[in-house]
């Protein structure tokens, strides 16, 4: 018959060690709380900006540059003003008609370019992407001049065409989708060449579906992009009726140089489409960056 071993009077119950296990992962935790406060300030100094653009742009001429983040007096004058005294509502159809053609556009092109250098062999096919890659390296500023002068012998200027067609091209879309293609199961297209199906046939009804992700993420990109443009529509357009938003604010400005409060109203009118857009697809581009190889 056996007894079970009473703790000393005085000693108390003796501890159980942590496992190894736990030992790890406290460890990890402790070594994350720095990198997570460190997040939460960079993100807080990230949305404080658009956080007082919005307040301010409800608060008056005389209390906009107060300093304050919460308004005295919230007003809604400042965006009946915005809409009433100039075509703030052609600017923002502007800028989502040729935002939305080019991303559709330049979607459609970069994906077959992408797959055709993934999957397709043909000589020169490495130079290729060398070559697309390499314009990664040019800035926009460097091409601005002879970009101008091809658009005004082809006659685009002052078009929607103009303000388009350049636009289209951007090789950092078909780098990420040939990056995604790259880890694309060969399975799948392989059974649909044995049961008869070509490239095109292969490409549009297998690889482009299963390709929602990847272009959810770059639909917010481009759509990101050509929303925000300035430099090129200020030199390929002079008329009024093809302005768009960031063309509208900025010359909004000169007019009302002092009036900050019209100015951020209409700030907030354009980018309330981008945060809508980044918000609903947030998931996807998270997961376009995981599955692109990106790391």
């Amino acid at each position: 018959m056996t007894t079970e071993a009473t703790p000393t009077p005085g000693t108390g119950a003796r501890r159980t060690p942590l496992s190894p296990a736990r030992r790890r992962g406290s460890a990890t935790a402790r070594g994350r709380l720095p990198l997570t406060v460190l997040a939460i300030i960079a993100s807080l100094i990230s949305v404080f900006p658009v956080l007082w653009m919005v307040t301010s742009a409800f608060k008056t001429r005389d209390t906009v540059t107060d300093g304050r983040l919460i308004p005295q007096k919230f007003t809604f004058d400042n965006f009946v003003y915005v809409f009433s005294e100039v075509p703030f509502a052609r600017y923002l159809w502007n800028s989502f008609f040729i935002s939305a053609v080019i991303t559709i556009v330049a979607l459609l092109f970069h994906s077959m370019a992408a797959y055709a250098l993934a999957r397709l062999r043909f000589p020169g096919r490495e130079t290729a992407f060398m070559l697309i890659f390499s314009t990664l390296l040019i800035t926009a500023p460097v091409v601005l001049i002879p970009l101008f002068l091809v658009a005004r012998q082809l006659h685009l200027l002052d078009s929607y065409a103009g303000l388009i067609i350049p636009a289209i091209f951007n090789a950092f879309g078909i780098f990420l989708l040939r990056q995604f293609y790259l880890s694309f199961p060969r399975a799948l297209e392989e059974a649909a060449i044995m049961d008869g199906c070509g490239h095109w046939r292969v490409y549009w009804n297998i690889v482009l579906p299963m390709s929602r992700p990847i272009l959810s993420a770059l639909t917010v990109f481009f759509f990101l992009a050509n929303w925000n443009a300035f430099v090129w529509p200020l030199v390929a357009t002079t008329d009024p009726d093809l302005t768009v938003v960031q063309l509208g604010i900025s010359s909004f400005q000169q007019q009302y140089g002092s009036n900050w409060n019209y100015v951020l109203a209409a700030a907030t009118v354009a980018a309330l489409p981008m945060l809508a857009l980044f918000f609903a697809f947030q998931r996807q581009i998270v997961e376009s960056i995981k599955t692109s190889g990106i790391k």
